[in-house]
């Protein structure tokens, strides 16, 4: 076959791993590559991104290629300087690769859509490749059973599954061998090959070192060096899809969900279920014909093809609300609350009217509402959450009730010391569990318990004797202090320090007894 005409290969093609099939087949007079492409694989592969890698080893099999059947190779154009670098999103590193095939009047080969478009509006001889949808078999997937419900692949350990049932997991080998570096980074090639040409897997996170792919079911987490010591990919998938009728919730539950909660947070530490039980959530709200939709990165929740799942816009949750509050939705899933911008984002969205779902990683009920405690202000906690559901081994393990009333707080007796106090009761039997307010400057939760006959000390008189400790030690630091009944305490200190106790015209003490909520007597010891 005679030799043909020179061609330029841009980034795009040569990542899809096309170039030595058209070297081989097409035999050109000169394979031209642009020193910016070889300038952005260098770069994408120093950040640790598999794209660079593959790039490379690509170049050096079409070097080799080239090599064997006799056809020049040449690295030609101009080296990105920072301003290129700057407006790369803009097209400026394309637009230096057109003018390398410009330049040479050579063949622009590309598996860009819109590289193709502006090379054919300039001119330039373009050659659109697009990319092939090959059906292929992860390899990760063959450590997968029907009861797995995750895999942790480590270089240099061997495979390791968590197989079983919910709440009832076991972390088992997979085989003996270990698992090589050669084994993890083809792995990591086919899933990175995987995410650029399937509609439904999506790069969700990508940084140095570390990268998160939402692949259909499976989330993806893959970690290198130095991010992590070794080579390693973490695989998670939920083992069933559950209908909210299948969690057997009693009526008054159902009840609720359906016309009164709005601000609903389900809580529970990882692997629980909560992501089983808000898809199922989220699929209960749709068929109600309520507009739903989703918060998620990544986005992993398996919901009905009617429910829109959205991710940060621009890596922020709070443009991803604006949007959203232009599309009116009935229920909004937020998956999941961890870091103070989604608290903030959950609350402007459930305060502008919008019923919200929220999920967080807790180890209690309780631990999951003090969470909002220093991100919200007291007052506005039951309007922000009214509904909060625990999750544990897959299956409602406690639900509370948020209400704010005004009153004297349990414990205390004298009037003047009522204040506002969320109550947090137990959602099926009514029965009060927990107050949260102010005590001093501080916001406490404190735990309500029915007192047996011989204790002598509850909750919150044990919060209000730490308090007197503290601030009448402030005078003498081997003050005696004695709860004498629940609003009234015994204070033996040091003569001398009597008058600076009491005050003048017992001013001291009257602030003292004010601020603690309870009456002082003093004594010498």
């Amino acid at each position: 076959m005679a030799l043909k005409e020179k061609f330029v290969f841009d980034t795009s093609v040569i990542i899809d791993r096309k170039v030595p099939e058209i070297v081989k087949k097409e035999k050109p007079e000169q394979v031209i590559v642009p020193y910016v492409v070889l300038d952005e694989l260098q770069s994408q592969a120093s950040k640790g991104r598999d794209e660079g890698y593959v790039g490379l080893e690509q170049i050096k099999l079409v070097r080799k290629l080239c090599e064997e059947k006799k056809i020049g190779l040449s690295f030609q154009g101009e080296r990105p300087c920072l301003n290129d670098i700057k407006l790369a999103g803009s097209g400026r590193l394309d637009a230096l690769i057109r003018d390398v095939a410009k330049k040479n009047q050579a063949l622009l080969i590309t598996s860009d859509y819109v590289q193709s478009l502006v090379g054919e509006a300039e001119g330039v001889k373009t050659r659109y490749v697009p990319k092939k949808k090959r059906k292929r078999t992860m390899s990760f997937k063959r450590f997968f059973t029907k009861d797995t419900m995750s895999i942790h692949l480590k270089q240099g350990a061997p495979p390791l599954a968590k197989r079983g049932k919910p709440g009832n997991f076991n972390l088992v080998k997979t085989r003996l061998k270990a698992l090589s570096e050669k084994e993890l980074r083809r792995m990591i090639s086919q899933i990175m090959d995987e995410a650029r040409r399937e509609e439904k897997t999506f790069i969700e996170i990508e940084e140095p070192g570390a990268t998160v792919v939402q692949m259909g079911e499976y989330r993806i987490a893959v970690a290198k060096p130095p991010f992590s010591d070794k080579l390693e990919i973490t695989v998670v998938r939920p083992l069933v899809k559950l209908r909210l009728k299948d969690y057997r919730l009693s009526n008054k539950l159902m009840n609720r969900l359906r016309s009164q909660a709005e601000g609903v947070l389900i809580a529970g530490p990882p692997g629980s279920g909560k992501t089983t039980f808000v898809s199922s959530l989220a699929d209960f709200y749709s068929e109600l014909g309520k507009v739903t939709k989703t918060l998620e990165s990544p986005r992993d929740l398996q919901v009905c093809p009617e429910i829109t799942q959205y991710t940060p816009l621009n890596g922020d949750f709070t443009k991803t609300a604006s949007l959203l509050l232009l599309v009116r939705p009935d229920y909004t899933i937020f998956d999941e609350l961890r870091e103070n911008s989604t608290f903030s984002v959950f609350s402007d969205m459930r305060l502008a009217g919008v019923g919200m779902i929220g999920v967080m990683h807790a180890a209690g009920a309780v631990d999951a509402i003090k969470r909002f405690i220093s991100r919200v202000e007291l007052g506005m906690i039951p309007s922000v959450i009214d509904t909060v559901i625990f999750i544990k081994s897959g299956k409602i393990q406690k639900i509370y009730d948020l209400s704010l009333t005004v009153k004297v707080p349990t414990g205390m007796q004298e009037a003047d010391l009522a204040r506002p106090v969320v109550d947090i009761k137990d959602f099926e039997t009514g029965q009060l569990e927990y107050e949260i307010y102010t005590f001093g400057k501080e916001n406490v939760v404190v735990p309500i318990q029915e007192e047996e006959e011989d204790k002598k000390v509850s909750p919150v008189e044990e919060l209000a004797l730490q308090r007197i400790i503290q601030t009448v030690k402030r005078y003498d630091k081997g003050a005696q202090i004695q709860l004498t009944s629940k609003n009234r305490a015994l204070v033996k200190v040091n003569k001398g320090v009597i008058p600076k106790i009491i005050g003048k015209n017992g001013k001291n003490i009257a602030r003292i007894e004010k601020k603690l909520g309870i009456q002082i007597d003093v004594q010498p010891k």
